[in-house]
């Protein structure tokens, strides 16, 4: 795979307070490994705009706050019409450790779909840590062990992290996720359930997530049982659904 044709994402709303944590080691991976990034602003108020442009980060600025899915939906939008083959997100927080993007990008030859999992060991190391490891407050840890089990009994299939934010997909996986099906509102397991439904291989890869208590406002702020709960409903929802109603699109002509 040519880094050159991988974009990385990560949507921001008003990260001020943890954007200089994830640039310094962000921009470090991109221009080394020659990956293309971009930013999308989802109508921040605070300085996120300014840091992004001091430090050169191209950048998509929507002019309503849209929320954490439609965010991300219009970095897929922007890779397909310009021709990217893969793409990678992480969040804008400063969670996900950006050194682990060429190993996710390595296992991505072989899957549609890689997700960065906190809850697989990372062994051997391949570096330390940069702070302290991140695994959940109670409630988030709830949640996640639900739709574990809710992926399980629906999919067969085992997937440890499944909230993760750190994930990487082909172009197959790309085109699909532009459609206008994509799920706006939280696009974590309910994602997850339709690409396995629909044929996608995906995989799981141990990543390294820190504690992050200041700032931010994309992916942060609902309570957490109003989170379980919706996710669960549309989990629900999914699953009544009749099997192979959305088909990934065929892979463009060669």
């Amino acid at each position: 795979m040519s880094s050159s044709a991988t974009l990385v994402i990560f949507p921001v709303r008003n990260e001020a307070r943890n954007l200089e944590r994830l640039l310094g080691p962000l921009l470090d991976v991109v221009q080394q490994e020659g990956y293309h990034l971009l930013a999308i602003d989802d109508a921040s108020t605070d300085a996120s705009p300014e840091i992004l442009h001091r430090h050169g980060v191209a950048a998509i600025r929507l002019i309503e706050n849209l929320g954490y899915g439609a965010a991300l939906q219009t970095g897929y939008k922007y890779a397909l019409a310009n021709g990217y083959e893969q793409l990678m997100q992480l969040d804008g927080d400063g969670q996900h450790d950006p050194r682990f993007l060429p190993m996710i990008l390595q296992r991505l030859q072989t899957c549609d779909v890689v997700i960065g999992s906190r809850f697989m060991p990372v062994d051997p190391l391949p570096f330390s840590p940069a702070g302290e490891l991140y695994r959940g407050t109670p409630a988030r840890k709830l949640g996640i062990r639900l739709f574990r089990l809710l992926l399980r009994i629906l999919t067969r299939t085992a997937i440890t992290d499944p909230t993760s934010g750190y994930i990487g997909m082909n172009h197959r996986c790309l085109r699909f996720l532009s459609m206008d099906s994509y799920p706006y509102d939280f696009p974590d397991a309910d994602v997850l359930f339709t690409l396995i439904r629909n044929g996608f291989h995906l995989r799981e890869t141990p990543v390294y997530m820190y504690r992050n208590d200041v700032g931010g406002q994309l992916h942060r702020g609902l309570a957490p049982l109003w989170y379980m709960f919706k996710v669960t409903l549309s989990l629900f929802v999914s699953g009544l659904r009749r099997t192979g109603e959305e088909q990934p699109p065929n892979p463009p002509s060669p």
